[in-house]
């Protein structure tokens, strides 16, 4: 069971802290746990809770009226809401609450429901990188189970691995990209996605994924002569190992542009002597660096 300060379901639910002690006192809506030490704190059922009632209350339901309703009638009430409103945070609420339960036909439920207003990649950028960018918090506090955390993967992982597969293969001519993480990292989803953008604009992809060998990547390469190589960096290194493996990628592929995502290099100021490697940000730059070269 996860236990969530105050901070924790303000950050979830984007109700302030203070408005959810207001509700619990006036309204009853929720009521907090205590550690031992008497310290407070909040269960799965209150997160889940509090982000039901706050995407009730941003469509127009006074918590007066929520606070009377049953747990069936506002899961109805919320079933309702996304099937004829367009408000994003409606479903990325619904995505967590999806989680903390295990909910698989929830969460395949909610992300076919976009899939259907939407494209595949509005949907990628637009729900599940905020959803993955929300729940980071319950990450970084432990709040998250593994299991939770290979629930969440595996079916997003799925569905970038489904849509990959269903574009058409380039033409043997068209420019080569390697993609692979290096090793020690397994966060994939990102450059999963990537892939799903490379073969989109008509690249050749080799797709090596996680925690490639850098002799084993040499030896790949050497085999395949990729124009450009993508990877993302998020384990936390120091910034002298950081750049030193910088500097490894291009003294060892100097011949190909690198492209280098992850929250480890997101603020990092590389250096002029890395001329053919790009530092990429967001979606937004690597489709610049990939479409306008």
């Amino acid at each position: 069971m996860g236990q969530y300060s105050i901070k924790e379901l303000e950050q979830l639910s984007g109700i302030k802290a203070h408005t959810i002690r207001i509700w619990e006192k006036r309204y009853n809506l929720i009521d907090p746990h205590r550690t031992a030490t008497n310290i407070r704190f909040y269960s799965d059922d209150d997160l889940k809770k509090i982000i039901n009632v706050s995407i009730l209350n941003a469509n127009g339901i006074k918590i007066s009226k929520i606070a009377e309703m049953s747990s069936a009638a506002i899961a109805q009430k919320i079933l309702e809401f996304n099937q004829t409103s367009g408000d994003v945070s409606n479903y990325i609420n619904q995505l967590t609450v999806a989680m903390v339960d295990l909910d698989e036909e929830k969460f395949e439920t909610i992300l076919t429901g976009f899939f259907h207003r939407s494209t595949f990649e509005q949907t990628i950028t637009g729900i599940v990188y905020p959803f993955l960018e929300k729940i980071g918090v319950l990450w970084q506090t432990h709040n998250i189970t593994p299991a939770q955390e290979h629930f969440i993967s595996n079916l997003i992982r799925q569905k970038l691995i489904v849509a990959i597969d269903s574009l058409p293969l380039p033409a043997k001519n068209t420019s080569k990209v390697l993609l692979f993480l290096p090793e020690n990292e397994l966060h994939e989803l990102g450059l999963l996605f990537y892939h799903y953008l490379l073969r989109k604009a008509g690249y050749q992809t080799f797709y090596l994924g996680q925690a490639v060998p850098h002799d084993d990547l040499k030896q790949i390469f050497d085999t395949h002569r990729p124009d450009m190589l993508v990877t993302a960096i998020t384990t936390a290194l120091s910034k002298p190992k950081l750049l030193d493996y910088l500097v490894q990628l291009t003294t060892d592929f100097p011949c190909s542009r690198i492209l280098v995502s992850g929250f480890q290099v997101q603020h990092l100021e590389y250096q002029c002597r890395f001329d053919r490697l790009r530092i990429v940000r967001n979606v937004i730059e690597l489709k610049a660096n990939i479409i306008n070269p």
